[in-house]
C-alpha cells in the first residue's frame, strides 16, 4: 500500500523557472488581465445602457463577458502573485476552491456558447416568431440552466478531486490547480478521477458542441436559400464572431481535457491553458466589437454623447 501523506499545500511550478522571464511574464499577463477586465466589464456596461443592444443575442453576450471576467480572475491573480514570489504555493483548500470554480465556469461558458448558437438559429431560421419565442422570460430561463448545471457538476467533480491521495510529491506542473497535473502527481484515487474527468468532459463538450453544429448547419441551409445577397451577408456577419469564439474555446479545452494525463500532455496543456485562461477572455470582447456593426455603433453613440455632455 502507498504511504499516503496529509497535504496542506501544493507548490505551483508555473510557466518557467527563469527569474528574468518571470518578471517579463508578470508584466505581460498583468497587462492582459487589465485589458480583459476593462474589455469585458465595458461590454457588460455598454449592453446595459445601449437601447439598440437590448436583444437576446446581446443579453447572452453580456453573460459571456461576465463569465470571462470570473474565469480569468480565478486563475490570473494567483499566477501573478507566484511569478514574483519565492514560495510559489497554494493551500490545499485554495487548490480545491480554484478547481471548483474553474470546472464550473468552463461548463457555464460552453453551454452559454451553445445557447448563443441556438439564439442565432432562432433569429435567422425563424425570424417571424423570434420575438415571441425568445422573450425575456425565456432568455432568463435559458441562461439559468448553464449556471445551475455548471456549478452542480463542478461540485461532483471537485469531490472526486478531494478523493485523490498524495505520497509526498506536492509539486503541480502548472500555474494553477488543474485536474490533469493533480492526477499525474497523485498516488491514490487516480483511476476514478481520471475516467470521470474524461467521461464528463467528453459528454458535456460533445453535447454542447452538437447544439452548436446542428444550429449552424440549419443556419447555413437557411442562409444559402436566401435570394438577397445583402441578407446572406448580414446573416453570416452576425454569426462570424460567435463561430470564432466557439472555435478558440472548444479547440483548446478538448486538447486539454480529452486526453489521459501524461508528462507530455501536462506540459503541452500548460501552454494551451495560457491561451484559454488569459488570452481568450481578453479577445472575446474585441472579436464581438470589431466584427459587429451594432456594437461599434453603440460605442460611437456613447462616446459622442459623453463628449457632447462635457
Amino acid at each position: 500500500m502507498p504511504n499516503f501523506t496529509d497535504v496542506t499545500e501544493f507548490i505551483l511550478v508555473g510557466l518557467t523557472s527563469h527569474q528574468e522571464l518571470q518578471v517579463l511574464f508578470f508584466v505581460v499577463f498583468l497587462i492582459v488581465y487589465m485589458i480583459t477586465l476593462l474589455g469585458n466589464i465595458g461590454m457588460i456596461i455598454l449592453i446595459g445602457i445601449s437601447p439598440q443592444l437590448q436583444s437576446p443575442m446581446y443579453f447572452f453576450l453580456s453573460h459571456l463577458s461576465f463569465v470571462d471576467v470570473w474565469f480569468s480572475s480565478n486563475v490570473t491573480p494567483k499566477m501573478l502573485e507566484n511569478l514574483l514570489s519565492k514560495t510559489k504555493t497554494i493551500s490545499y483548500a485554495g487548490c480545491l476552491v480554484q478547481c471548483y470554480f474553474f470546472i464550473a465556469l468552463v461548463h457555464v461558458e460552453v453551454y452559454i456558447l451553445a445557447v448563443m448558437a441556438f439564439d442565432r438559429y432562432m433569429a435567422i431560421c425563424n425570424p417571424l416568431i423570434y420575438g415571441s419565442k425568445m422573450s425575456r422570460t425565456v432568455c432568463v430561463r435559458l441562461i439559468s440552466v448553464p449556471y445551475l448545471y455548471g456549478f452542480s457538476v463542478s461540485l461532483m467533480c471537485t469531490l472526486w478531486t478531494y478523493g485523490l491521495y498524495f505520497c509526498g510529491n506536492f509539486e503541480i506542473n502548472h500555474f494553477y490547480c488543474a485536474d490533469p497535473p493533480l492526477i499525474k502527481i497523485a498516488c491514490g484515487g487516480v483511476r476514478v478521477k481520471e475516467y470521470t474527468m474524461i467521461v464528463i468532459a467528453g459528454i458535456n463538450f460533445t453535447y454542447s458542441l452538437s447544439v452548436v453544429l446542428i444550429s449552424y448547419t440549419l443556419i447555413v441551409v437557411a442562409v444559402l436559400s436566401m435570394r438577397s445577397a445583402d441578407g446572406r451577408k448580414k446573416a453570416f456577419s452576425t454569426c462570424g464572431s460567435h463561430l470564432t469564439a466557439v472555435s478558440m474555446f472548444y479547440g483548446t479545452l478538448i486538447f486539454m481535457y480529452l486526453r489521459r494525463p501524461t508528462e507530455e500532455s501536462v506540459e503541452q496543456g500548460k501552454m494551451v491553458a495560457v491561451f484559454y485562461t488569459t488570452v481568450i477572455p481578453m479577445l472575446n470582447p474585441m472579436i464581438y466589437s470589431l466584427r459587429n456593426k451594432d456594437v461599434k455603433e453603440a460605442v460611437t453613440k456613447v462616446i459622442t454623447k459623453k463628449c457632447l455632455g462635457q
